[in-house]
C-alpha cells in the first residue's frame, strides 16, 4: 500500500511540471501585434522563413520597410535577433489626449447645451481685454483690433487669453473646454500688458465692435468712475446695435456684502453686470455687490487658457462675466431669431435662483434651461 502511495505521489510531482510546461506552450503560440522594421529593404521572404502566415501580415507599409503583423512571442524573439531586422515593437496603444472640462463650464450648463448640439456656431463675440495670443493651440481667433495699434491684437498680460477660452476654447480632445467652443472669437485689445486702459480705449473698443457686426461684447474690465461717452457707447451698442453687452460686477466686495461697489461699465442698464460664485454657488468676498448685479456665474478657481499654450486657474468676477456671453452664443445659436433684449430676459428668466439679488442678481446663468424654455 505504501509503494502505491508513493508512486502516486511520484506521479502527481512529474504531472505538475509537465502542465507547466504545456501552459507555456499555449502561451508561446499566442499571437500579439507587433511592428517590425527592417534594417533595409523589407524582405517578405523572411517573414515567410519565421512561418509568418499571410493572414497574419495586418500592414505593408511603403515609406518604411515595416511591417504590422500577428506574431507569437516565439517568431517576435527569433525576428528580433535576426540581423536584417531593425525593429521589433509591440503595438503599443494610443488614446486622445485628455480634454480638461473646467467645473465651471457644466455648472451653467454649458456641455448640455453642446451636447444636443449648440455650441454658439455662427455668433460672434469680441473680448474687450489685454488681446488674445491668436497663436494658442486651443483657440481659434477669426480677427480683432488694437487700440494700441500693435498687431496681431498680442496678449502680454495673459487675461484677456485666459477670459477668451472660458467663452470658446476648443473641443480638440486637449487642453481645456470652453463654454461656446464653436463660437467666432475676436480679440479687441483695450488693456495694455499691464492689465491697465482708459474709457477712450474701451469706447474705441466697443465702436469697433459695433462697425464690425459683433453680437456679442464680452468686458472682464471695469473702474468705479462713470463716464457719461462710456455709457452712451455701451447704450448705442446694446440698443441701436442690437450687440448684447457683457462685463464683469467687479472685484470690490467685501466679506460682509455691504454697499453698492459694482463698477462700470457693468452697471448701465445696457450692460449685463456679472457676480460671481464657486462651486457650492457660494459668492466669494471679493465679488461686487449691488442692485445692478443681474447674473451670477463661475468666478473661483477657473482653469483657462494662457499665452504660450499654457493653462492655469484665475480667481474673479472676470472670469464670471465670459460664462455668460459663452452661454448668450450658445442660446443665440438655438434660438437665432431672438433680439438681443429678448436674448437677455431669457437667461434672466431661467437662471438658477440663488438667494440675494444685490449678491447674485437673477441667479445662476443657465444655457439648456433656456433653450429648452
Amino acid at each position: 500500500m505504501k509503494k502505491l502511495i508513493m508512486f502516486i505521489g511520484v506521479l502527481v510531482f512529474l504531472l505538475i511540471p509537465l502542465q507547466t510546461v504545456l501552459a507555456d506552450d499555449a502561451n508561446t503560440s499566442e499571437k500579439k501585434e507587433y511592428l517590425v522594421q527592417f534594417d533595409g529593404p523589407a524582405e517578405k521572404g523572411l517573414l515567410n522563413a519565421f512561418d509568418v502566415e499571410e493572414a497574419d501580415i495586418l500592414t505593408e507599409y511603403q515609406v518604411l520597410p515595416v511591417y504590422h503583423l500577428k506574431l507569437t512571442d516565439k517568431q517576435a524573439k527569433g525576428l528580433k535577433n535576426h540581423p536584417q531586422i531593425k525593429h521589433v515593437e509591440e503595438n503599443a496603444e494610443a488614446k486622445a489626449t485628455a480634454q480638461t472640462v473646467p467645473w465651471g463650464v457644466p455648472h451653467v450648463q454649458g456641455t448640455t447645451s453642446q451636447n444636443n448640439g449648440y455650441s454658439g456656431s455662427g455668433v460672434k463675440v469680441a473680448v474687450l481685454d489685454t488681446g488674445i495670443d491668436s497663436s494658442h493651440v486651443d483657440l481659434n481667433v477669426a480677427g480683432g483690433y488694437s487700440v494700441f495699434g500693435d498687431s496681431p491684437y498680442n496678449d502680454g498680460n495673459g487675461h484677456g487669453t485666459h477670459v477668451a477660452g472660458t467663452v470658446a476654447a476648443l473641443n480638440n480632445n486637449s487642453g481645456v473646454l470652453g463654454v461656446a467652443p464653436q463660437a467666432s472669437l475676436y480679440a479687441v485689445k483695450v488693456l495694455d500688458a499691464n492689465g491697465s486702459g482708459s474709457y477712450a480705449g474701451i469706447a474705441e473698443g466697443i465702436e469697433w465692435a459695433i462697425q464690425n457686426d459683433m453680437d456679442i461684447i464680452n468686458m472682464s474690465l471695469g473702474g468705479s468712475q462713470s463716464s457719461s461717452i462710456l455709457k452712451d457707447y455701451s447704450d448705442y451698442a446694446y440698443y441701436n446695435a442690437g450687440i448684447l453687452v457683457v462685463a464683469a460686477a467687479g472685484n470690490s466686495g467685501n466679506s460682509w456684502g455691504w454697499g453698492d461697489t459694482v463698477g462700470y461699465p457693468a452697471k448701465y442698464d445696457s450692460v449685463i453686470a456679472v457676480a460671481a460664485v464657486d462651486q457650492n454657488n457660494t459668492r466669494p468676498s471679493f465679488s461686487s455687490h449691488g442692485p445692478a448685479v443681474e447674473l451670477a456665474a463661475p468666478g473661483v478657481n477657473v482653469l483657462s487658457t494662457t499665452p504660450g499654450n499654457n493653462y492655469d486657474s484665475f480667481n474673479g468676477t472676470s472670469m464670471a462675466s465670459p460664462h455668460v456671453a459663452g452661454v448668450a452664443a450658445q442660446v443665440w445659436q438655438a434660438k437665432p431669431n431672438l433680439s438681443n433684449s429678448q436674448l437677455r430676459s431669457l437667461l434672466n428668466n431661467t437662471a438658477q435662483y440663488l438667494g440675494n439679488s444685490n449678491y447674485y442678481g437673477n441667479g445662476l446663468v443657465q444655457s439648456y434651461n433656456a433653450i429648452a424654455n
